[in-house]
């Protein structure tokens, strides 16, 4: 007997332990009014503009999440991962989204510590040369030296890429990132590889020459940017899965045969505590997937990157989330 109210003691403080810890985050954003929000600075998907003041597809998907929840896309804390330190902010969970790459999970150990979430960006390497340049593909670079940063990933996608083609390339390897941009700028490097949103920020900077500069087509290789939580909290898991889901289908078009925009996929979610207008007023402050795409990375923004693998499904891109059949 003894033993019996032993274990239904045991039950019932893990029972209260549960229900302590489901919906603790939502309780914590609501009560502070703000959403919090970090990841590694990328040009166009999260940059400090001023003090305190952040852009990019990340930031705004974390508006996005702010609109659903708190009812405004402003009430946001944006903070930025570098040192293993900050990366301390997602081990203690004291934000609440945290945009990562794999690679960034596995240095930092981090796969304890939250749900993988929904992609919200397909981050791409790629090789980026002058205009003036006559190679169209990676392919041309046969026997040309191009600029990496040691130690980088790319360097391993530059040295598969041109294996497969049994191809040889002269490396020119750079710790420091400012000493390649100007090697390759005056073109004592044919080419430069990087990840797209670096090269297309690169292509900005012309240099001494106002060297004009294009990406080859080809990507290198291709990974997810995800928008991960903690694992203490299922209910804010969803809440912030739902959200980027809403943004993706909003792109789908509306016809005779199916549904299209926030129809796309209607999220009647009371018991996550989203009242019944939230996709519709997420849309209204943020615009679709396509949008925000085109406003941080697209042509409404300096870095005039195409879409591509970032289009939705039904406009010949990888983004597809759960819809009406």
């Amino acid at each position: 007997m003894r033993f019996l109210l032993i274990l239904l003691t045991m039950f019932s403080v893990c029972c209260s332990m549960s229900s302590a810890q489901a919906g603790s985050t939502i309780k914590r954003v609501k009560a502070h009014n703000v959403v919090r929000c970090g990841s590694v600075e990328r040009m166009g998907l999260a940059s400090e503009v001023k003090p305190g003041v952040w852009s990019g597809l990340n930031v705004d998907v974390c508006r996005a999440i702010a609109a659903a929840v708190l009812g405004s896309p402003d009430r946001i804390e944006y903070h930025q991962y570098e040192t293993d330190k900050d990366f301390d902010a997602v081990r203690k969970q004291q934000d609440d989204v945290y945009f990562l790459t794999g690679s960034e999970i596995n240095a930092q150990k981090l796969a304890g510590s939250i749900v993988p979430g929904p992609t919200v960006f397909l981050e791409s390497e790629a090789v980026m040369v002058a205009s003036t340049s006559a190679a169209q593909h990676v392919s041309d670079l046969s026997r040309n030296s191009i600029c990496f940063m040691i130690g980088s990933s790319v360097e391993r996608s530059l040295t598969a890429y041109f294996e497969t083609l049994h191809k040889n390339w002269l490396r020119r390897a750079f710790s420091e990132d400012g000493e390649m941009i100007d090697t390759y700028n005056v073109q004592n490097c044919h080419a430069i590889a990087g990840e797209v949103t670096t090269l297309a920020n690169i292509r900005l900077d012309s240099g001494v020459n106002r060297l004009s500069s294009r990406i080859l087509p080809e990507f290198l290789s291709t990974f997810p940017i995800i928008a991960a939580t903690g694992t203490q909290d299922a209910q804010w898991s969803a809440i912030v899965a739902w959200t980027v889901t809403t943004l993706i289908n909003a792109d789908r078009p509306e016809t005779q045969w199916y549904a299209g925009g926030v129809g796309a996929m209607p999220i009647f979610a009371p018991e996550l505590g989203l009242d019944q207008q939230w996709q519709k007023r997420t849309i209204a402050s943020m615009g679709n997937y396509s949008k925000i795409f085109e406003r941080n990375l697209g042509k409404g923004s300096v870095l005039k990157l195409d879409q591509r693998l970032n289009a939705n499904y039904f406009h010949g891109g990888l983004l597809l989330s759960p819809f009406l059949e």
